[in-house]
C-alpha cells in the first residue's frame, strides 16, 4: 500500500516539475545533459514547434526523436507496473501470512511480522544506492534487472515450503532490493522522457494512482492461489509476472545510458558508504524485529543493535569526506529533520496498522484470507481520491498543513481499529478505519517530497523523493519491530491476543500522535520564516 506519489519530481515554489534523476544526489540542469538526449538548452530546436510553442511530446533519450503515442503509452504503463508490483509484493503476504506461517511452522504471531518487516526493510534501505547505480550503468538497465530480481527471488520465496521460515524470510528480504531498484530508475525514466509539462504530471499521476490499488490486487490474487490451490503459487505467479514485464520493459523503454566516464567509478558508487550505510541499517532493524521473537535479554538481540549504530557512525563520518556522497552535507538542515521525522512517525505507524488490522481480522474475527483482502479494496479507492484531492491542495494551501492533517489522518484510523470490539460488525468502525487510514499515506507522501524539495538546492532536488521513500519503507519495518516488541510483553503467554495487539496498536497510535506534535510544531515555525522570506 505503500504509495510512491505522482508529485516525487519535486515542485518548487509553484513552478513545474523539475526533471529529476529518480533518487539520486544531482538533478540534470536546464542546459547540461537534456532529457532528450543532447548537450542542448530545454528549448532547443528539437523541442520547440515551428509556431514557436514548446513540444511537450516525449523524446528519444538518445536520438531526440518524438515517441509515437503507443510506444508512449506502453512506456508509462510499464514504468506504473513497477509501482503496482511493488504494492503487490506487500498485499501477497499479508493476506496469505497465517497461511504461510501455519505451513512453515511459525507460531509466533511477532515472528510472522518478519514476513512484512523483511521486505520493507531492504526496500527502505536499497533505493539511495540503487537510484546511483542507474545514473552510471543506465536506468533502463537498472530497471529490467530490478524486474529479474525480483523474478528470480520470488520463485526461491515459493520455493521455500519445502525448507523451513528462515529462509523464506530472507527470501522475502531479497525480493525487496527488487523494488528498491525498481523505483528510483523508474521514476528516473519518467522525469527523462519528458520535458517539465502537464503531460508530464499526468504521468507522474498515473505513477502514483496505481498505488493504493497495488496492495489490494497482490492481496487478492495471493489469497485465491492461497485458498484453492497452494500458497507457493502466489509467489511463483508474482514471479511469471516480473519476468515477463522485464522482457516487455527491455523491448518498449528507450535507451538510458549510464555514465560513460569510467574514471573514479568506485568513488561515484560511494561504496564504503553503501555498504556501511546499508549494513547499519539492517542490524538496527533486526535488533528490533528480532526482539520482539526472542527477548531483549538475549545477548545478540544487543550485540546487534549496538554494532549496527556504530557502522552507521562509520557511514556518517565516510560520507562526511566522500567526493560524492549519497546524501550531501548541503541538504543537512532543520526542515529536513522535521520532514522526514513526520513521515518516519506516519508510515511506521501505517506498518502496525495494517498488520494488525490483517491478524485482527484474520485471526479473532476468523475470516477467509481472500474476504478479507476483499475488506480492503476501500483502501485502494480511498487512496485514489486522496491522491487526486491532495494534487489539488498542494498548489492552494500551505504543505505543512497537508502534512499535519495527514498525521491526524493515521492517528484517527489506528484508534479506530484498536478500539473495534471483535464482535462488531465490518461497516461499523473497520470500514471508517479502511476509508480514513490511505487519507494519511496518500497525502503524507506528496506534502514531504515538495517540503523538501522546496527547500533543497536545485542540484539535489532528485534526492526529495528518494529521501522520503527510504523513510516510508524503512519506518514500516521498524515500526512492527516496536509494536511486535510490546505485543510480546503484554501477551508473554500468547493467552489473550486480543490484548496482545491492541497494545501493539496502542503503540502505533503513540508513534501517530509523536507525529501530530511534530508537525504541528513544524507547522508554527516554518510559519515566521516564510513570512521573513516575503520580507
Amino acid at each position: 500500500m505503500k504509495p510512491q506519489h505522482s508529485l516525487s519530481d519535486g515542485v518548487v515554489d509553484g513552478r513545474n516539475p523539475i526533471v529529476q534523476d529518480g533518487g539520486t544526489h544531482s538533478a540534470r540542469a536546464d542546459r547540461t545533459s537534456s532529457p532528450w538526449g543532447t548537450e542542448k538548452a530545454n528549448c532547443s530546436d528539437a523541442s520547440i514547434h515551428e509556431s514557436g510553442k514548446r513540444d511537450n511530446r516525449p523524446r528519444h533519450a538518445s536520438t531526440g526523436r518524438t515517441l509515437p503515442l503507443p510506444r508512449e503509452i506502453a512506456v508509462v504503463t510499464v514504468v506504473c507496473l513497477a509501482q503496482l508490483m511493488t504494492q503487490a509484493g506487500v498485499g501477497q503476504a499479508l493476506a496469505i501470512i497465517n497461511v504461510t506461517g501455519d505451513s512453515l511452522g511459525i507460531t509466533n504471531v511477532a515472528s510472522r511480522s518478519w514476513v512484512i518487516a523483511a521486505y520493507s526493510l531492504t526496500v527502505g534501505t536499497f533505493i539511495l544506492p540503487a537510484g546511483r547505480w542507474g545514473d552510471l550503468f543506465g536506468h533502463k538497465r537498472m530497471f529490467v534487472f530490478g524486474f529479474i530480481w525480483f523474478g528470480l527471488w520470488s520463485i526461491l520465496a515459493g520455493l521455500s515450503v519445502y525448507v523451513e521460515q528462515i529462509f523464506f524470510d530472507f527470501c522475502r528480504a531479497m525480493q525487496g532490493i527488487g523494488p528498491a531498484i525498481l523505483l528510483p530508475n523508474g521514476i528516473a525514466i519518467l522525469g527523462t522522457l519528458y520535458p517539465p509539462s502537464p503531460r508530464k504530471d499526468m504521468a507522474f499521476a498515473m505513477f502514483g494512482s496505481v498505488a493504493p490499488g497495488g496492495s489490494a490486487f497482490g492481496a487478492v490474487f495471493a489469497s485465491i492461489f492461497a485458498q484453492f490451490l497452494w500458497w507457493p503459487w502466489a509467489y511463483w505467479a508474482m514471479a511469471i509476472a516480473c519476468l515477463m514485464i522485464a522482457i516487455v520493459a527491455w523491448v518498449v523503454i528507450p535507451a538510458y545510458p549510464g555514465n560513460d566516464d569510467r574514471d573514479k567509478m568506485f568513488q561515484r558508487l560511494d561504496v564504503l558508504g553503501s555498504i556501511f550505510g546499508v549494513g547499519g541499517l539492517v542490524l538496527v532493524n533486526v535488533a528490533w524485529n528480532q526482539g520482539s521473537t526472542i527477548g531483549w535479554t538475549t545477548t545478540h538481540t544487543y550485540v546487534l543493535l549496538i554494532v549496527g549504530f556504530f557502522l552507521l557512525g562509520i557511514f556518517a563520518f565516510i560520507e562526511s569526506r566522500a567526493a560524492y556522497p549519497l546524501i550531501p552535507r548541503t541538504i543537512l538542515n532543520g526542515k529536513l529533520v522535521f520532514v522526514l521525522g513526520c513521515i518516519a512517525c506516519g508510515w511506521g505507524t501505517f506498518g502496525v496498522w495494517v498488520y494488525y488490522t490483517f491478524q485482527f481480522l484474520l485471526v479473532l474475527r476468523g475470516q477467509t484470507p481472500l474476504l478479507t483482502s476483499a475488506q480492503f479494496v476501500p483502501c485502494a479507492i480511498s487512496g485514489l481520491c486522496a491522491a487526486v484531492t491532495t494534487g489539488v491542495l498542494m498548489s492552494r494551501i500551505r504543505h505543512a498543513y497537508i502534512m499535519l492533517t495527514a498525521l491526524l489522518c493515521f492517528t484517527v484510523g489506528t484508534i479506530l481499529i484498536a478500539t473495534a470490539p471483535v464482535e462488531q460488525t465490518y461497516w461499523a468502525q473497520t470500514f471508517v478505519s479502511m476509508v480514513v487510514t490511505p487519507w494519511g499515506m496518500d497525502m503524507s507522501f506528496p506534502a514531504g517530497t515538495l517540503i523538501l524539495s522546496a527547500a533543497l538546492p536545485r542540484e539535489h532536488q532528485g534526492l526529495a523523493a528518494s529521501l522520503v521513500s527510504t523513510v516510508v519503507n524503512y519506518s514500516i519495518s521498524l515500526g512492527l519491530g516496536f509494536a511486535g516488541t510490546v505485543e510480546s510483553n503484554v501477551d508473554k503467554d500468547r493467552n489473550d491476543m486480543l490484548k496482545g495487539f491492541r497494545a501493539a496498536l496502542y503503540t502505533g497510535i503513540g508513534l501517530a500522535s509523536l507525529g501530530v506534535a511534530v508537525a504541528a510544531l513544524f507547522t508554527v515555525v516554518a510559519r515566521p520564516r516564510r513570512a521573513a522570506e516575503k520580507t
